[in-house]
């Protein structure tokens, strides 16, 4: 018979927990929990369960489709994308620097995809859990037991994603995959009917976000100590900051900037690094269970150079935001943390409502810019045979990777898309939350809403894939080492929760 420390290093003698697919997240996957004889986990795994490969797609196709062809890799945050390729090509281009029209543009884009994004997934993926609990009934826990109960609130955050909508369709085209960027700059300015147009609602547009912030400072203070303990895992951080200008960096920056890393206590790692030689600080890891890789920081090792992008990093890592009333946030978001990174996993909330506040303030500036409505869209050099576009997607840190031949054809690309930056991150918060509720022996579905619960903070975009709004069937089962099945919850696309076993 085997010792207790063989089984427990073995995980084929492990007891294994299946939930299969997540829900109320964007793409597909499924997180297994390995548990020993004591019920203990011991490990927690997220599997990508669709293989994409954009990398290898794209190979092949000229430069200047990259923007557009790229997008394809999402429903949700295509201008990400289309802006991480257009920046890539813009090195390709041999621009190295865009007309202060170019640049505006495509920051206003930028901002209406961050706000949208935000939206959609505090609003319509994530408050039900917030409002109502985590073990509230399954077919009252949606985002039609927020529209029956909370009318004002679901109200309000369609309406910030359609303004947010609106500012991409304006400054891109269409409000999925538009075609505003492009190598070198950007296909059209905008004109003065336009920029009125969303005048006329960004002053509610801002109230709306301060409503929001309020709410989720509300829902922390209800249940405080349970809120910053669920989930939470001490890790690394990265992002970008504000490049230094004038002897002053470190300013929030969701379109360009350098590279920050601090560690789990605030310490810098690395800081105001290159963002176009992100290779030299990060490498990839991989494991033969997910079709998604484990980025690290090389200085630390694979082993304990994991970290955590988006709202949660980007919000401890920099030193200011550059708007006002987003500012006057941070420091009470900051002032939570007693003088160390806030670490918990659902402040991802927090801290996204926050940006989302910032990206409506800092729409309001642009649309008193001139240079909105300039002429001067495109500036070029000679073409370049490597391209690197770095940008903070709603996600997180977003890398595009080009390498081309003489005829402007593509031969090798890399991807480091937000979620698999979080990769390791995810599965941490899910092993926290398993040891925290699972008592291995009578599944529920609300054990299996609080492991979601836990990757669902960090608005994954599992496959980085279209939406799926949580309707699809689960499956959550709980095997012996000897894959015999004791016990089975099954939701169905209804939301009915059945046991099977």
């Amino acid at each position: 018979m085997s010792s207790k420390l063989e089984t427990a290093n073995d995980p084929e003698k492990l007891e294994r927990i299946v939930i299969n697919p997540l829900t109320r997240v964007e793409g597909h996957g499924k997180v297994t929990l390995l548990q020993d004889e004591n019920l203990n986990i011991k490990q927690a795994r997220l599997h990508i369960t669709e293989f994409r490969g954009f990398e290898k797609f794209i190979q092949g196709r000229p430069y200047w489709e990259l923007p557009v062809l790229v997008q394809r890799l999402c429903g949700i945050c295509p201008v990400s994308h289309h802006l991480a390729a257009a920046k890539a090509t813009d090195m390709i281009v041999g621009t190295s620097e865009l007309t202060d029209t170019a640049t505006k543009i495509r920051r206003l884009m930028h901002f209406g995809q961050t706000l949208q994004s935000h939206a959609l997934h505090f609003f319509h993926l994530c408050s039900p859990d917030l409002l109502f609990g985590f073990d509230d009934d399954v077919r009252h826990r949606n985002i039609v037991g927020v529209i029956e109960d909370s009318p004002e609130i679901a109200k309000q955050g369609v309406l910030l994603r359609k303004y947010g909508q609106e500012v991409i369709r304006i400054t891109s085209g269409k409000r999925i995959h538009g075609t505003g960027a492009i190598p070198g700059g950007i296909n059209k300015s905008l004109s003065k009917k336009e920029i009125d147009y969303l005048k006329s609602d960004i002053d509610q547009v801002i109230g709306w976000a301060q409503e929001a912030v309020e709410l989720i400072k509300r829902l922390f203070s209800e249940h405080y100590d349970y809120h910053m303990d669920f989930a939470s895992i001490d890790s690394n951080m990265l992002s970008l900051v504000g490049k230094n200008v004038a002897g002053k960096g470190g300013a929030f920056e969701l379109y360009d900037g350098g590279l920050r890393a601090k560690d789990k206590n605030g310490n810098i790692i690395f800081d105001n690094v290159e963002n176009t030689a992100y290779n030299e600080y990060i490498r990839e890891g991989v494991k033969n269970w997910s079709y998604m890789k484990f980025p690290f920081i090389k200085s630390i090792g694979q082993e304990d150079g994991w970290y955590r992008v988006g709202p949660l990093a980007r919000v401890n890592n920099c030193d200011y935001f550059p708007t006002p009333l987003a500012e006057k946030e941070r420091k009470e978001f900051v002032a939570a943390g007693k003088g160390q990174p806030v670490q918990s996993t659902l402040a991802y909330h927090w801290a996204r409502l926050i940006e989302l506040l910032h990206c409506t303030e800092a729409i309001a500036e642009l649309l008193d810019d001139d240079d909105l409505c300039g002429k001067e869209l495109l500036n070029r050099g000679e073409l370049q045979n490597c391209g690197i576009g770095v940008i903070e997607a709603p996600r997180g840190t977003l890398f595009h990777h080009y390498e081309i031949n003489d005829d402007g054809i593509v031969e090798k690309a890399n991807l480091i898309v937000s979620t698999t930056n979080n990769n390791q991150a995810m599965n941490e918060s899910i092993r926290k939350v398993a040891n925290q509720y699972l008592d291995g022996n009578k599944l529920s579905e609300a054990l299996l809403n609080q492991v979601e619960v836990a990757v669902r903070a960090y608005d994954p975009c599992l496959s980085c894939a279209t939406h799926a709004i949580g309707k699809m069937p689960m499956q959550l089962n709980l095997v012996n080492e000897n894959e015999e099945l004791l016990d089975r919850l099954e939701k169905r696309v209804t939301g009915e929760i059945n046991r099977t076993v």
